[in-house]
This record gives structure tokens, C-alpha cells and sequence, in this order.
């Protein structure tokens, strides 16, 4: 509820003013009294509420003749409910009593002129605004929460526009406009009274870089709309039209959170007495946005389109492996996008250069590409080709310093939903690879991880990884979708598992058996020889204490149980102080619902079978999944990269409102 405005009465000539609808207006009777007056009754014409306020410790109310003793316990307000069709159509009258039954001593007269003025936005969340009374000032989190949400303008309607839409001052074409979140100002009066008074709409200082709003003046064509708030416009008089009643504006996001923007941002309209110098404000009506988050999307959700490069270079072409992707994509129902030569100047790391989300508001959602701040030969790529129509864009650059390995987007990964102890992560928990739990070492940018943190809604996790020479954490973990009440398991790497499973076949009699057989430009090593290198049994000892480290962490974090968790053979080995994949590293997979991309790890056959796949599938399938091995050893693996590395999916959104969690 706005605050009261005060009129102060006469008893010698009548007072006029201006009151806006369902706000009361605080009518001061004891300031200008008779002699001798000790009560006064007090009466409104059709249309004006009159309350009298008042302590019933210290006032007894009156009988008969409602006369109120003129005590410092006793108050005055009106309100009116509807618009004024004229000045001064409305009026109050007191009248004041001396102790006799004598007539009155003295009248004071109030006319008023009723002015509706109210700024209304979806403060529902249903995608339409309705007007509101209640606290639009506020705005709370939660399936029983209210306020607006604000859309960051940050795709690319038109052609013609050099960059996103939020760059531009003025609408490049009016589909724009749905990427805006409305907001309708009533101004419901007679038209006379705004020749005295003037709507005028603010934004604070503290946010007006962080929100454009738009208006339609003089007719709907492009040229029609204007900003009329924003980084360089402060404050707006409106323009209002005789007879306009209500004014429809367009608010559009320019930033998303951030470590130095909580993603609250307020707007304000005053109705302001332009009749005194200086100019009065009296009324202010004020609604609060929070700017929808950027969102990310776990392996669980359903794949709608698959990336992927195509290269040649020194180690040939990817060709084969780029027709498996045909293949593993025609089988899940998905999309295959190929990044050409020219565009990605044999960048094939694409997971690497961007990570695929969205934004949503209750009118409407659409994908948002996030570009890391690698910046090697794919840096154009999400800005020149994926920004777009309904398809926005988000970067965070790092100043003054180049990016390490770490800030890629293989080190950004997110779990599906998850509850831990009670508290619900309905959009799952962000994952990034960091030194944790060395002292020194590699760490994600601060830039980064300030703005995922930012976001609210999916709390980041930070892991270890830098124990890795590239130091991802999909190098070591992955999530596939499950159809049993779970939904969903976390596939760890582990050396042990390996080892263990190695161990197996050498006691079934197959010890001779061969790692990397058929493969050129490798040297075989047979199961006897591997389990017999104390180097490599050392190294995968090491990195299994890394792994069990961030297993540990995971299970906390995510609230997971070993039966969550599922152990997929592979082994490592150090290079100076960090670790590689021995062989193709499995875990690093794509996931395209149920139908899994696994980089083939060229196991021992025994049987005709290589032994590792055969155990994969043993762990994977009973769970509903289909396992393709897919051969990426030139074209990735001997680079330090595998299948997940080469590739990246944009998923569906999630169906659960960002708006319902409570952070």
C-alpha cells in the first residue's frame, strides 16, 4: 500500500486535491477548528469511502448522531474506487460541534478529483499481466511466490543487427518485442487534470544498465517504438494521449546476475503536481523484476541437436568419426549440426569453447549459448553462428590475464536434479574442476565462477581435477538418464575397477590377451605385462585416490549412495605430475537419451569381444542404455581429448519453473 497524503482542511474556503484510486487520502480535521468545537461529523459523497480511525482503548464510539470527539485519538481518511469524469466531482464535508445541541459552529469542504494510476507487470507468473494491489515492490521465490521476471535480451532478431538486441537503442523488428516482458501503466482521469499534472517513469541509477524499456508512441509501426528508459535515460515523461486510459511498455533484461548484480531491478511511476515550483510527487507506484537466470541442462534432459567438427590437419581427417555421429544421432532422434573447416580453423574442441542453456520467463523461453573465454580457433563460432532469431548469447572475458585449461567448458558440467538432506536442487548443482584440495595449482577463472554462482538456482560444486593434465571434470565423470525411480546414475572412471577386471581375465586364463590390438602406430601391451608395471600400478593407485576424493564429494553434495554410482574401468598414467588416459578414456562419452557415444578403448579381445566394452555394457544396459563404441583415437585421443570433447548437445529445457525453487 502507497503511502497516505495528508490534505489539510479550511474552514474558510474549500480545499481541492488529488487522490489516486485505492490509495487513502489522510484528511487533517484538527488543524483548522472553531472556538469551542469538541466533536465533528464528517461525510463523503457517492463514491468516497470515509473511515474514521480511532483507538477503541480511548474512544468511545459514538451514538445517535455520529459526531467524533475532536481528540488526537480520532483520524480521517478517504479513498475513492474509480476514476474522476470531471474535476473536482467528488467532495467531503466536516462539520464541527460545540457541547450544546446547537447547530454546527463551522464546515470545512474537500473536493477531490480521483486519478487511477497504477504500473502493473505478471507479478502472477502467468505470462500476462493482471492488475495488482498487493506488494508489487517485492518479489519472492517459491511455488506460492510473486514478481515479474525479466528475459536478458540477448539474441539476435534481425539480420541486420551487428549484435544482440540489447545493444540496440531502438527495435530492429518487432519480434523483438516478445522477448520483452509487458508492462501497462493505467492513467484513467479527467484530461484536464493533466494539464496541471504529469506521469513520470524512473528507473534508479543502480539499475538502469541492466534494463531497457520500450514504448509505442503515436502508432505500432517499427519507427513508432522508442527506449524510452535505459542506460542513458533515467527517468521518462510519459507521453499520455486524451482519453488514454492505458499505456503498454516492454521491459527488456540487458545483463544477466552477476557478483556485483543480484538480478533484482525496480521501475517507478510518479503522478507529479507540475502547478508548484518546486514540482510535487504525489503518488509513486514502483514493481519489481528479478532477471531470469541462465540456465544449464544435465545429460537426463532429451537431446535436440548434436555439434560437432570437421577437420583436417597433420592427423588427418575426422571423417569416420564425424559419420559415426551421423549414425549415433539418426538413432536417438537428434539433430546433427557440423561446424566447417573454415569456421572452426581445426578447433575440433568444440565441447570446450561453449556450453549450451537457456533462459525462461513465464511468456516465453529460448536457448543461450555461454562462450568460454578459451578464445582459440573456435571463438567466433557461438557469436557468428549460433547467436541468432530466439537463440541468445552470453560471455564472461577474463582481464589481464590469458585462460588456462581449466576455464574450457570440458571443466563445466551439471547434475540432474537432486535432493541433499532435505534441500532440493530441482535443476541439479553446477560442477567445475578446480586445485581442490591442493594449495596452488589450477583453478577456473573467478569471472567465470562468479557468474554461474550468480545464477541462484543451480548452487556450483567445485571439484578436483587438476590432477589431470587437462584437467576436466568430464574426464573422470558423466551422467546417463535411467528409467527407474532414481532417474539416473553418476558414471565415475576407475582405475581399480580396471585392474580388478584385468586381474580377472589373467586368472581366467587370459593373460596374453592384448590392449590396443589392431591398432596401428601403438605398441600392444597384454594383460600380463600391464598388470605387471609397477609404474603404471602406482600411477592408477594415484589417480584412483584423486577420483575417490571427488567421490566422497559428489556423494555429499549431490546426496548420492554407492548404488547411485557406477564404476567404469579405465586406467591412468602420470606425465610429470598430471595424469593421462591410458587408454580412450569411456567416461568421456556423449550421452543422447539413451543411446550412448563411447570412445572405444580398444581393449583385449577375448572371445572375438573386446573385454572392456563387454564389461561397460554389462553395467550399462540392464539399466536401459545402448552403448556405441565409437573410434576416436587419432582424431581425439591422441590429442587428450575423446568423444564428449569433440561434441556438444543443446537439450530440451527443463519442464520445472526456474521461479519455483527456493535458493
Amino acid at each position: 500500500m502507497a503511502p497516505q497524503r495528508a490534505v489539510q482542511l479550511s474552514l474558510k474556503k474549500p480545499t481541492y486535491a488529488v487522490c489516486v484510486v485505492g490509495v487513502e487520502t489522510y484528511v487533517d480535521v484538527h488543524s483548522d477548528v472553531p472556538k469551542g468545537a469538541e466533536t465533528f461529523g464528517v461525510s463523503g459523497s457517492p463514491g468516497v469511502e470515509v473511515f474514521v480511525i480511532y483507538d477503541p482503548a480511548r474512544v468511545t464510539v459514538p451514538t445517535g448522531k455520529t459526531r467524533w470527539p475532536l481528540d488526537a485519538n480520532v483520524d480521517v481518511t478517504v479513498s475513492v474506487d474509480a476514476a474522476s469524469k470531471a474535476l473536482h466531482d467528488l467532495k467531503v464535508k466536516v462539520s464541527y460541534f460545540g457541547r450544546q445541541e446547537a447547530g454546527a459552529l463551522g464546515h470545512s469542504v474537500l473536493y477531490l478529483t480521483a486519478v487511477d494510476v497504477s504500473l502493473d507487470v505478471d507479478t502472477g507468473r502467468t505470462g500476462k499481466v493482471k492488475r495488482n494491489h498487493d506488494d508489487k515492490k517485492t518479489w519472492r521465490w517459491g511455488p506460492e511466490g510473486y514478481g515479474a521476471v525479466l528475459l536478458v535480451n540477448c539474441d539476435r532478431d534481425s539480420v541486420v543487427s551487428a549484435g544482440p538486441d540489447l545493444t540496440n537503442s531502438q527495435l530492429a523488428t518487432l519480434d523483438d518485442l516478445q522477448d520483452m516482458s509487458p508492462m501497462v501503466l493505467s492513467c484513467d482521469g479527467p484530461d484536464s487534470l493533466f494539464d496541471t499534472h504529469k506521469l513520470v517513469l524512473d528507473v534508479p541509477f543502480s539499475d538502469s544498465r541492466r534494463v531497457g524499456v520500450f514504448c509505442a508512441r503515436g502508432g505500432t509501426s517499427l519507427e513508432d517504438y522508442k527506449q524510452v528508459l535505459g542506460p542513458q535515460r533515467l527517468s521518462y515523461e510519459v507521453e499520455r494521449q486524451p482519453g488514454e486510459r492505458k499505456i503498454s511498455f516492454f521491459v527488456e533484461g540487458l545483463a544477466f546476475p552477476d557478483v556485483d548484480f543480484l538480478g533484482l531491478v525496480s521501475l517507478s511511476v510518479s503522478l507529479v503536481d507540475t502547478g508548484t515550483l518546486p514540482e510535487v510527487p504525489l503518488f509513486t507506484d514502483t514493481v519489481a523484476f528479478r532477471v531470469a537466470p541462465w540456465i544449464m541442462t544435465p545429460n537426463t534432459q532429451p537431446p535436440l541437436e548434436l555439434y560437432a567438427c570437421s577437420v583436417v590437419d597433420s592427423h588427418g581427417s575426422n571423417k569416420k568419426f564425424l559419420e559415426d555421429m551421423s549414425d549415433l544421432a539418426l538413432k536417438a532422434n537428434c539433430k546433427l549440426i557440423i561446424c566447417p573447416q573454415i569456421e572452426n580453423r581445426n578447433d575440433r574442441w568444440i565441447q570446450d569453447e561453449m556450453e549450451f542453456g537457456y533462459t525462461e520467463a513465464p511468456h516465453k523461453a529460448f536457448p543461450v549459448v555461454f562462450d568460454s573465454p578459451r578464445n582459440r580457433g573456435l571463438k567466433h563460432f557461438p557469436y557468428k553462428r549460433i547467436l541468432g532469431p530466439d537463440f541468445g548469447y552470453v560471455t564472461r572475458e577474463i582481464l589481464f590475464a590469458g585462460a588456462s585449461s581449466l576455464d574450457s567448458f570440458g571443466n563445466l558440467d551439471v547434475s540432474p536434479p537432486v535432493t541433499v538432506g532435505g534441500k532440493e536442487y530441482p535443476l541439479g548443482r553446477i560442477l567445475i574442476g578446480s586445485s581442490f584440495p591442493k594449495s596452488g595449482g589450477r583453478r577456473m577463472a573467478k569471472v567465470v565462477r562468479d557468474f554461474l554462482q550468480a545464477q541462484q538456482v543451480q548452487a556450483p560444486v567445485e571439484l578436483y581435477s587438476d590432477w589431470l593434465s587437462v584437467g576436466h571434470v568430464d574426464e573422470f565423470l558423466s551422467f546417463v538418464p535411467t528409467s527407474d525411480q532414481k532417474g539416473f546414475r553418476l558414471l565415475l572412471a576407475s582405475p581399480i575397477a580396471c585392474l580388478k577386471l584385468f586381474q580377472q581375465k589373467k586368472e581366467e586364463g587370459y593373460g596374453e590377451a592384448a590392449q590396443f590390438d589392431g591398432l596401428r602406430h601403438q605398441v600392444n601391451r597384454s594383460i600380463n605385462e600391464m598388470l605387471a608395471d609397477s609404474h603404471l600400478r602406482r600411477d592408477s593407485l594415484y589417480t584412483q585416490k584423486c577420483i575417490d576424493w571427488n567421490r566422497e564429494v559428489l556423494k555429499r553434495e549431490l546426496g548420492l549412495t554407492e548404488r547411485d554410482i557406477v564404476d567404469i574401468p579405465q586406467l591412468f598414467f602420470l606425465k610429470g605430475s598430471h595424469a593421462e588416459a591410458f587408454f580412450p578414456d569411456m567416461v568421456n562419452m556423449v550421452v543422447l537419451g539413451k543411446h550412448l557415444g563411447i570412445p572405444k578403448p580398444f581393449g583385449p579381445i577375448i572371445n572375438g569381444r573386446c573385454c572392456l566394452e563387454e564389461k561397460v555394457r554389462s553395467l550399462l544396459e540392464p539399466l536401459g542404455l545402448r552403448c556405441t563404441f565409437i573410434d576416436d583415437y587419432v582424431s581425439y585421443h591422441e590429442l587428450l581429448g575423446e568423444v564428449h570433447c569433440g561434441t556438444n548437445v543443446r537439450r530440451r529445457p527443463f519442464s520445472f519453473k526456474w521461479w519455483h525453487t527456493v535458493p
